[in-house]
This record gives C-alpha cells, structure tokens and sequence, in this order.
C-alpha cells in the first residue's frame, strides 16, 4: 500500500496534468483536401479562454523520409482568447505524385503561456489531420472510391484490394460480429488482409463498414462474401459526424 502522502502527491499531479492537458485551440475540419487545380488550401484555428501561440508544419509521417512539399503560413502565430487564427497550405509545385492521392499531415501545436503559478505542470499539445493531396485532372472519384473496393475471403481472414486512385478512409470494419478493423485508410492501389480472431461459420458472410468522406460524413456500406469469389459492397446508408 503507498504511504498517503506519496498517494497524496500523485493525486495532486493528476490534477495538475488533467487541468492543463486539454487542448485550448480546435480545427474546424477534421481533414483537408488540397486540390491540385488551386495553389493553396486554408484551415481556421479557433483558440479557447487562455492567449497561446501556435507553430504549424506539414509532415510526411515518416521520420525517414524527404520534408513534405508544402509550407504553413504563418508558421508561428500568436492567438488570443476567443480569437481564431487562418492558416494557409501552400504547395511548392512539385515534389508530389501526379497519379494518384497523396497523404500528408498537418501538425498545430499549442504552446501555453508560461503559468504564473509555482510547480505548476504545463503540456504542449498537438493535433494532426490529413492533408489529402489530389492532382489536377485525376480520373475517378473519391465519393465513389468505396464502393469499387474488392472483397474477398481468404485463409488468413479477409481481404481487400483498392483499385482507384484515392484513399478510403474506413472505421468499423467488421466481418459478422468480428471486429476486424475500428479504424483504417487504404491506399490507391493497395492490398490488405486483415486477420480474423476466429473461423467463420460455412455460407456467405457479411462484411460492413463505414467510410469518412471529404465532408467528414459517414457512408455506411456492407457485402456478402462467399467463398474466394470478389465482391463490391454497396451503400446502404449516410450520415454525419457529430
């Protein structure tokens, strides 16, 4: 059992942690779609009751690749309470695919003002979205990307394969009851298998899941699998995020 003062001390900073852990800015989208025909795509930082500065950047989610073709202005921006900030992505013109959907990630990190209170436990918070790069003239479409997506059963679970030139960004992907995915994206041109806890039961099955469109709203689809034999799914509802 820990000595009460020790648990004492604990509590007091989890409090601590707890009362400066919560993000002070939000975005106002949850995603970005960098169209190719513009040369720039915007988002709005809105800031909370406490002034904090914020620095952005683009990344490309991999600490080993080259830095991400875009910049963010203005990249430090200072933003009072109550008051909201735009932010410009800029695309430097090349370094990007032009056959296909890009992925890369803005990062807004909110740096607090320093605390006027003694021992006090203050954390830089950061929020990252996908920035959704897709080239001018790109055939296809996004909207219709999920359905187009093929299924099919496979010894080690099931399996998927994306044959458009988008990313589909899925949540609840489940096979019968099983859960084979709570969040996923699946990118141009990929295969996927995701393996499964336990065997299925003979006879077709229903796959079902949800994808996130560019307007943060959710298309529910689902398809019976049966056998080795590709299967499309098909729409069955929409709605959207709260």
């Amino acid at each position: 059992m820990l000595p009460r003062s020790f648990a004492a001390c604990l509590g007091l900073l989890g409090m601590l942690m707890a009362s400066h852990a919560a993000a002070s800015i939000s975005l106002n989208a949850t995603r970005i779609v960098f169209d190719g025909d513009h040369k720039e795509a915007n988002i709005t930082v809105r800031n909370g009751n406490q002034d904090v500065l914020i620095q952005s950047w683009v990344d490309n989610n991999d600490a080993g690749a080259s830095r991400a073709p875009f910049a963010v202005t203005p990249p430090l921006a200072r933003v009072f309470a109550k008051e909201q900030q735009l932010l410009r992505i800029l695309y430097e013109g090349a370094g990007m695919p032009t056959d296909r959907e890009s992925v890369v990630w803005l990062n807004v990190q909110e740096i607090p003002r320093a605390s006027e209170t003694e021992n006090t436990l203050q954390l830089a918070i950061r929020q990252r979205i996908k920035i959704f790069y897709r080239p001018a003239g790109l055939p296809g479409s996004a909207l219709q990307a999920p359905a187009q997506l093929e299924w099919r059963l496979v010894k080690q679970g099931v399996q998927v394969k994306n044959p458009t030139l988008y990313h589909v960004s899925m949540a609840d992907l489940k096979v019968q009851t099983q859960l084979a995915s709570d969040s996923t994206m699946i990118a141009p041109g990929e295969v996927r298998t995701f393996p499964l806890g336990a065997p299925l039961n003979p006879g077709p099955v229903l796959l079902s899941f949800s994808s996130i469109n560019d307007y943060g709203a959710q298309n529910h689809y689902s398809a019976a699998l049966s056998g080795n034999a590709s299967a499309s799914v098909s729409a069955t509802e929409s709605r959207l995020n709260p």
